[in-house]
């Protein structure tokens, strides 16, 4: 009888530890790498935010971003990439309507906001898109500007507001596009790729291509 209850317990014992194995595993940090000629940002993704975590590993994997351009830079806002067209695209040529065919849903988390290196999701105009679905390939990277945490809303918690008043970012797209992960290394090479020259549509005038892989 001993023997049996041992048994059993061992058995309980092996299937809690798969469990937690599997729970550890499910919910392992993504971090991945865009190469530039500018540099190297590094950076992770949110398990918060899965669908849009799992389309973008999916798309690395398959060397989708491999060769396409940072297309639309603003000082003081973001750099924007991912649109396939923009691998075979002639100089001057507009950008930012090449698709993969399908949108994420909105995965909107109050924790997860436009921080400066915020990764977020771009997405059509709410005219033609109520429910705010994401691009399916593309997506920006915010530089923003610093804000005074006074001038923020109270919807922000004492950290957010220190980070926006100290970091900078973008608060006025909190809650209209998902942010799904950030970049931790590389804020200087943000900021080359936002201030280079580009023409009256914001793309730059050299194109600016990029690699991305993930990191184990």
């Amino acid at each position: 009888m001993k023997k049996t209850v041992l048994f059993i317990l061992a058995i309980v014992l092996f299937f809690s530890y798969s469990s937690l194995s599997q729970t550890k595993t499910s919910k392992k940090v993504v971090k991945f790498v865009i190469h530039t000629d500018y540099g190297d940002m590094k950076g992770f993704l949110y398990n918060e935010t899965p669908q849009h975590r799992d389309n973008f590993v999916k798309l690395v994997k398959q060397g989708f971003y491999n060769g396409t351009l940072f297309h639309r830079v603003i000082p003081g806002f973001m750099i924007q990439g991912g649109d396939p067209d923009s691998k075979t695209a002639k100089p001057g040529q507009m950008l930012g309507n090449g698709d993969v065919g399908y949108t994420v849903p909105a995965e909107f988390n109050p924790a997860l906001f436009h921080k400066k290196g915020a990764l977020a999701a771009a997405r059509q105009g709410d005219d033609t898109n109520p429910k705010k679905a994401s691009s399916g390939c593309q997506f920006y990277i915010v530089e923003g500007k610093k804000y005074p945490a006074a001038s923020l809303p109270a919807k922000y918690s004492e950290e957010q507001k220190k980070i926006y008043e100290t970091v900078g970012g973008t608060p006025f797209l909190d809650g209209s596009y998902t942010v799904y992960g950030e970049i931790t290394e590389g804020f200087d090479i943000i900021d080359k790729i936002a201030n280079v020259d580009r023409d009256g549509k914001d793309r730059p005038k050299k194109d600016l291509k990029m690699t991305i892989k993930l990191v184990e």
